[in-house]
């Protein structure tokens, strides 16, 4: 029979326990992209492209973040399910990405002049 000093069993045990742990920790992880996720980019995008027709067809009427977040709301593109996180927060992070895309553009009217032109 094999002999197998403390220290080897030890060892044995340890990485035998190490590898069972991560793949019960891996187990959790997600793994697969959830149906609600607005993180995406092709996510973004759409987002984006609800909020510049939002815009356009606001006729300019919009004048503040939160006038144009309640418009966005009642859109009939936009689908409350995917964007459930979506707050007045979110769309000033969207129109200042825009303004930094679009240095044309500073303000809402600016992107409805924009969009109209």
């Amino acid at each position: 029979m094999i002999e197998i000093d403390t220290s080897t069993g030890m060892m044995i045990a340890f990485v035998s326990l190490l590898t069972v742990s991560i793949w019960k920790i891996y187990d959790f992880l997600p793994n697969k992209q959830l149906a609600d996720d607005d993180t995406t980019d092709n996510a973004q995008e759409e987002l984006l492209r609800i909020v510049l027709n939002t815009i356009k067809k606001d006729k300019g009427e919009s004048k503040t973040v939160d006038e144009l977040y309640t418009r966005v709301l009642i859109n009939e593109d936009f689908n409350k399910e995917k964007y459930w996180r979506f707050s007045a927060y979110k769309l000033k992070k969207i129109l200042d990405l825009y303004y930094l895309q679009h240095p044309e553009t500073s303000t809402i009217n600016d992107i409805h002049v924009k969009l109209s032109s």
